[in-house]
């Protein structure tokens, strides 16, 4: 989320929380998909990490970017944050590593993603090379410690930073050390959301797989293909995960409000403060009850601010979020744009890829969700790989493109930029086992290289 909202009107009950999710329904407005990518920047000199401050430092490149974009400055105690589009609902803010992000648009086509992708990135590299920054295209920092990591100085970071180790073993290095990009994309009513969701969940896996991109840790391999993606195994068991619950009878708007209501808080935003209430119930804050805050109500920004801080692999807001993909190369964004305009805007492919999934149980999307961190594209599932099941969703995405039939200037469909996932499906081979074969051949077991050849 670019920015945090701030008061609103009290919630008055349960049923207004699921209103809040129908509200969300695109009956019959245009289906859009927007797309949301993290960059780790270093220093190009030394390969070092940047911080917040300094002459060279992350501030200095969002002011450089806002002298360029001329958005809404976003801030945190006197301190620029991020950068805001109103007219277009696209943003630039930080993650509590300094990881560099956009928050694209919802925009109609992949053909608009790769445009808005591509002026991102020039007007990014305009200021940052002036400042003698570049940026991994890695789903994990590959060299630097923890305590090497900055830290930016936003207050809900502050907050999650104290509960984390609370509640995980690995939540400080999800907040601090990883990158990802994701989808949003749209529904039409609450059984199309219910739909989406479900397949969105089965086949994250295999996202997961075509995307997996970190295989370093601490300047050396760390024995998986998307540490990203395990980390996130040992992140606070209360909002993350595969949500079973989706796919039993009953699932709808309510289903998730009432998970919701259950995972912890972690602030409350009044004016420009955040109060401290890391694992209160929402449903006490709901019902005046809360014994962090004596006397709040709960309102609808908190729970637009709540919802932000759950973690699923997919995720429900007023759109869906597919969440589990590490960040990796332009090219790999847009086709995770691809992807899921193919799968999510056809019907037939839709209900194709439902066929593919429907009859798995909980207990195996939990067991290939488990093992594609370490075996990516080889996890097994029912007598097949993974990679079996990834070319077959690709090919599904494929052909929902060229029914969707949206044409570029040059007369081509979205289909063309989904060539970087066929060629991952094609070979049986997660990125992530390109970057391994350097690193033990030519890299001579150096990370460093990376600084050079995995980059934006």
């Amino acid at each position: 989320m670019a920015r945090d909202v701030v008061d609103g009107d009290i919630i008055e009950s349960r049923d207004a929380l699921a209103a809040w999710f129908e509200a969300g329904c695109k009956r019959d407005a245009p289906l859009r998909v927007g797309t949301e990518h993290e960059k780790i920047l270093f220093y190009r000199a030394n390969h070092t990490p940047v911080p917040y401050e300094g002459e060279r430092g992350i501030r200095a490149l969002l002011e450089g970017m806002n002298a360029r974009l001329g958005w809404e400055r976003i801030e945190d105690g006197g301190h620029l944050i991020g950068l805001f589009d109103e007219k277009a609902e696209a943003a630039i803010s930080l993650e509590p590593g300094g990881q560099f992000e956009l928050s694209g648009a919802p925009l109609d086509t992949a053909h608009e993603t790769a445009e808005e992708l591509a002026r991102h990135v020039d007007v990014w590299r305009s200021v940052a090379e002036r400042l003698g920054l570049s940026a991994l295209s890695l789903g994990m920092s590959p060299k630097w410690t923890l305590a090497e990591t900055p830290t930016m100085p936003k207050g809900r970071y502050g907050i999650m930073k104290g509960y984390m180790p609370k509640v995980g073993t690995r939540g400080l290095d999800m907040m601090f050390r990883t990158a990802t990009v994701q989808t949003n994309f749209d529904f039409r009513d609450e059984k199309d959301m219910v739909t989406k969701l479900r397949v969105a969940l089965a086949l994250q896996p295999a996202v997961t797989a075509l995307f997996a991109n970190s295989p370093f840790t601490d300047g050396k391999l760390n024995g998986l293909l998307s540490a990203r993606s395990e980390i996130w195994r040992h992140t606070d068991p209360d909002r993350t995960g595969m949500l079973p619950f989706a796919l039993e009878s009953g699932m709808g708007f309510e289903r998730y409000v009432d998970y919701a209501l259950d995972v912890p808080l972690y602030f409350l935003k009044r004016g420009s403060t955040y109060v401290d209430v890391a694992g209160g119930s929402f449903r006490d804050l709901l019902n005046g009850r809360l014994a962090a805050a004596p006397g709040e109500r709960a309102t609808m920004a908190d729970w637009t601010n709540h919802l932000s801080t759950i973690f699923p692999e997919v995720r429900l807001k007023r759109y869906l979020e597919m969440r589990g993909a590490d960040v990796g190369p332009p090219e790999r964004i847009v086709a995770m744009t691809a992807l899921t305009s193919g799968l999510f805007y056809d019907s037939e492919a839709l209900s194709s890829a439902w066929a593919l999934v429907k009859d798995w149980t909980a207990e195996e999307r939990q067991a290939l969700r488990d093992a594609v961190p370490q075996r990516g594209l080889a996890a097994p599932i029912r007598g097949r790989t993974l990679g079996a099941i990834a070319a077959d969703v690709v090919a599904l995405a494929r052909e929902g493109l060229r029914r969707r039939a949206m044409l570029n200037g040059k007369g081509e469909d979205e289909t063309v930029w989904l060539a970087p996932l066929e060629a991952i499906a094609e070979s049986g081979r997660s990125p992530a086992q390109v970057w391994i074969e350097r690193f033990e051949g030519p890299w001579r077991r150096s990370v460093d290289p990376a600084f050079e050849d995995a980059v934006f």
